[in-house]
């Protein structure tokens, strides 16, 4: 146990964990010289690829020398700190990376915050040292501001600092030398990362962290064995935070790390992270042990869903076309099984006959992945506007969600931006200037005034803005926010769109719906250039006549339409509208599709 080291990578998005880790690998002989290994190892999914994010925390295994070093690679993104915040508990150590330019962000704070309250004492690195408006000294002020602000003692104070640029697969202990290897990496962590704490008592005992399922194995198990030592078809139990009996079986198949793969061991250990399976019913949170202890391992606290959206049966005209999974029991077994395995999604009925389900989140993104996912495994739903979860204090005063904003923007959007969030109800806390002649702006924001800002901020930056939040505090709800300024086109008719009937409509507003696209009534076709919606007929075709002029036809020339995005989609929507979501398709409707029905119910 002694040469056993857990310990995790934390860090905001995109400052270099996954990439960072793929060195590591590489470094410690985990791969042949001549095997070929794809770049981000660890964003294994589908989604973590296309969008270049950790979205799952994974554990991996590097042996350096005589040392095991457990390495888990988490989510940066503040939408999955669900994920972080189980983790941490399972590891006695922790490395900090920071931007050597963007310094710490949101979710650097959340992160550190998390471990810091574990006892950890965290390493620091100040990746992306040759950055060309790196700014290290600085930075590391900022860090050790950090530190102080959230609260950390003397021991965690005293953190020792490496110097590295993680895609060159390098570090130092020295900023002015560049370093060679990640050899200084691997030293400190075996020097500053303490042995593994576990229980002194004799009965085997584990707390399960992340769960998965695998085709040939079933639902598989992860977790730290925190007491004893167990084998294959040993009898166990599992009980969960309460100490109530969850199930009894036995273990039919454990594992250990080797790089990023699993490998069938015989014997697991105290102080080791191992998968196990062969049961059934346990889940996150739980502990695994022997018949003879009672006790269960204390679990960090999850912080609660901010955010809600209602998913349910598809039921417009189109329904059932594009997807093979389209009723309620197949959309609820679904979300049960996400529930189970994301500690941060909270999953309810959404009342009426039971065909739509409420699922809380931390933010669009993470909701909107779990709808991505499930209509690329073939289902078809319907969601609704994203809603934010409100509190009520003693005195029954109602209180929302509040987040803290850091955006780094160009000196000429800074007024626009500002103009923006002051009008969804944001309160400016500090400007001053950042790395690369730009400005970084701190607001605090209710979650409902960042819904659907995203874009808004992309388009209104060109691109070039970053902006990061995390959640802060419940305080008194403040007010209405002034919703989308335009209307939408609605479609009065079903039918398929044609390109004489769209440019007849062009000077109405912006399309989203080309020629030839499928619509019914009740579907939304468009962005209307006014603050009303407009019921149109998107399928007219021409009249023929005797008198034509030769080549009239082709002289059609339509505005590019605009497809929106699932997420674009989820922020554009308002609350009488639905998305109508499929394995081939994303459409906005309103949620009654007959005029009278809309005027029935508004």
């Amino acid at each position: 146990m002694s040469n056993i080291r857990n310990l995790a990578i934390i860090a905001h998005v995109d400052h270099g964990k996954t990439t960072l880790i793929d060195n590591m690998l590489k470094q410690s002989g985990t791969f042949r010289e001549n095997q070929q290994v794809a770049d981000r190892l660890m964003d294994s999914n589908e989604l973590e690829r296309e969008r270049g994010i950790t979205i799952v925390a994974k554990c991996t295994s590097i042996t350096y020398g005589d040392y095991k070093l457990n390495i888990i690679d988490t989510p940066g993104h503040a939408d999955f700190g669900g994920e972080v915040e189980r983790v941490l508990s399972m590891v006695d150590g922790a490395l900090l990376l920071v931007d050597s330019s963007e310094g710490p962000m949101p979710q650097t704070k959340f992160v550190l915050n998390k471990a810091l309250q574990l006892g950890l004492c965290p390493i620091v690195i100040i990746n992306k040292v040759d950055r060309s408006d790196s700014r290290v000294e600085e930075v590391i002020n900022e860090v050790f501001d950090l530190f102080v602000a959230l609260g950390a003692n003397e021991r965690q104070l005293d953190f020792p600092i490496l110097y590295a640029v993680g895609r060159d697969g390098w570090a130092t202990p020295k900023l002015e030398e560049k370093g060679v290897d990640l050899g200084p990496l691997f030293e400190i962590i075996i020097k500053h990362v303490p042995s593994p704490s576990v229980h002194d008592i004799k009965g085997f005992s584990m707390l399960a962290t992340i769960l998965n399922y695998d085709s040939y194995v079933g639902r598989i198990l992860i977790g730290k064995v925190y007491s004893g030592e167990a084998q294959v078809n040993d009898g166990v139990k599992a009980i969960n935070l309460r100490g109530e009996l969850v199930e009894t079986s036995k273990l039919t198949k454990l594992f250990g790390f080797k790089g990023i793969d699993r490998t069938p061991i015989d014997v697991i250990r105290a102080g080791d992270i191992i998968a196990i399976a062969g049961l059934g019913k346990a889940s996150v949170s739980d502990t695994i042990c022997s018949a003879d202890i009672s006790t269960p391992i204390a679990s960090t606290p999850i912080d609660p869903p901010t955010m809600a959206i209602t998913i349910g049966v598809n039921d417009s005209p189109l329904a059932g076309q594009e997807g093979s999974k389209v009723t309620s029991r197949m959309i609820l077994e679904r979300l049960q099984r996400e529930a189970e395995v994301n500690v941060a999604i909270a999953l309810s009925a959404a009342g009426g006959k039971g065909e739509s389900f409420e699922v809380g989140g931390r933010g669009e993104l993470q909701l909107g992945i779990l709808i991505e996912s499930m209509r690329r495994e073939g289902f078809e739903l319907s969601v609704s506007r994203p809603r934010v979860l409100l509190r009520k204090d003693d005195s029954g005063n109602v209180l929302e969600p509040i987040e803290e904003v850091i955006i780094d923007v160009d000196e000429e959007y800074n007024s626009v931006i500002v103009e923006k969030l002051l009008r969804r109800k944001g309160d400016l806390m500090e400007i001053k200037p950042s790395s690369g002649n730009k400005l970084r702006l701190v607001f605090h924001i209710p979650s409902r005034g960042l819904i659907g800002y995203q874009a808004e901020f992309r388009n209104d930056t060109r691109g070039t803005g970053v902006l990061s939040k995390i959640f802060l505090r419940y305080e008194p709800y403040k007010g209405d926010i002034e919703k989308r300024g335009n209307g939408v086109l609605i479609s009065n008719c079903a039918g398929e769109t044609t390109a004489y009937a769209l440019w007849n409509l062009k000077e109405r507003g912006m399309m989203f719906v080309a020629p030839k696209t499928k619509v019914y009534e009740g579907m939304v076709v468009g962005e209307h250039n006014r603050s009303n919606d407009l019921d149109v007929n998107a399928v007219r075709g021409k009249k023929l006549t005797n008198m034509r002029a030769s080549g009239s036809d082709e002289n059609i020339l339509l505005t590019p339409h605009k497809e929106l995005t699932l997420e674009e989609a989820i922020s554009y929507i308002e609350d009488d509208e639905l998305i109508e979501v499929t394995p081939k398709s994303i459409r906005l409707r309103k949620r009654y599709l007959s005029p009278n029905d809309r005027k029935k119910n508004s």
